[in-house]
């Protein structure tokens, strides 16, 4: 099951992810096989671009080398919109304070 795939992946702490907050980041082969695999941190679309990437793709180390509890949580409320529903809910069900990021409905 898809779900089950990316649970396996997660870390056991948002507080274990200690990527990168700034600079240039080369996406290994295996994490970025398609596409573009150079990002840069400093410009918020690059940035948001390959934590959909390595969110979609990266195995347990690659989460935790590459991505960075901060931006994460601060990118969250986007982020969340731009990744598959199996990867937001898994994310999201195992961290409440990913879920408690997210902007409030529209009243």
């Amino acid at each position: 099951m898809l779900r089950q795939r990316y649970v396996r992946r997660l870390p056991g702490a948002l507080g274990e992810l200690a990527g990168p907050t700034h600079g240039s980041v080369q996406l290994p082969l295996h994490v970025a096989w398609s596409g573009l695999t150079r990002f840069d941190l400093d410009r918020p679309r690059s940035r948001m671009s390959m934590y959909r990437t390595v969110l979609a793709e990266g195995q347990h180390d690659d989460l935790i080398a590459l991505l960075n509890r901060d931006l994460l949580v601060t990118q969250w409320p986007v982020l969340r919109t731009l990744i598959s529903r199996a990867i937001r809910d898994v994310w999201e069900e195992a961290f409440p304070e990913l879920a408690s990021a997210r902007p409030a409905a529209a009243a």
